[in-house]
């Protein structure tokens, strides 16, 4: 139960900091600048560097279904500890969410979630570059496969080091940079969940792509780091 609790604790703080980036400084979503992208990329990005050294040691500091997702293939948990850790990564997002919300529905300018949104994910007319929903799959698809690549060899035994937080943070924000005009960059169904429920409609109905994409992502990620051909000679 301790390692849950530290997911549900390290996935609120990767939401809310990284979502909150977007909703709270970012303007929400669709107006995008070159300026608050990489704001919103860092943000992402420090929030998993700032987990992995302070919970790492607890839970191992996924804060994402599809890094547990990923985790399970390799063989490094098991089956009930994946499902664990997915409810609960869930579980912080939301929490996470519903703080964001609260504090954008309460300010003197006020704030339309319907217009605005709140760092959902999605893709097609009128969200970011306005891409198909094959194109926003195939990212999720690759972009976690890569994430997962790069976490699990970083961790791997023979491979881990003091720096292991601060690669896969860079990994994050690189992820972000390129893919927030596709799909306001998922990688991760608890990160999409969570806004996704305070949202509704389009958000809502396009979440499956956000936790399909990722988990597939996930698996081939786990896949190809069992099967030693990422290079870390394990």
């Amino acid at each position: 139960m301790r390692n849950y609790i530290a997911e549900m604790f390290g996935t609120f703080v990767l939401v809310f900091f990284g979502v909150g980036s977007a909703v709270l400084a970012g303007g929400g979503v669709g107006l995008e600048t070159p300026i608050n992208i990489t704001g919103i990329s860092l943000a992402f990005g420090i929030s998993v560097v700032a987990m992995a050294y302070s919970i790492g040691q607890i839970s191992g500091a996924h804060l994402n279904p599809a890094v547990s997702m990923g985790a399970l293939v390799a063989g490094r948990i098991n089956v009930k500890d994946f499902a664990g850790y997915a409810i609960f990564q869930s579980i912080g997002a939301i929490i996470a969410a519903a703080v964001i919300y609260f504090m954008v529905t309460n300010s003197a300018g006020g704030y339309d979630v319907t217009a605005s949104g709140m760092g959902q994910n999605g893709w097609g007319p009128g969200y970011g570059g306005e891409y198909f929903m094959i194109t926003a799959f195939l990212f999720e698809v690759i972009a976690t496969a890569v994430f997962i690549v790069v976490i699990l060899g970083v961790t791997a035994d023979k491979g881990a080091t003091l720096m292991a937080g601060l690669v896969i943070g860079l990994t994050l924000t690189m992820i972000h940079l390129a893919g927030i005009t596709v799909t306001g960059t998922s990688v991760n169904p608890a990160r999409s969940i969570g806004p996704a429920l305070f949202v509704g409609g389009t958000a809502l109905s396009q979440l499956w792509v956000f936790i399909v994409a990722p988990l597939i992502g996930g698996a081939i990620g786990g896949l190809l780091h069992k099967a030693r051909i990422t290079g870390n000679g394990e």
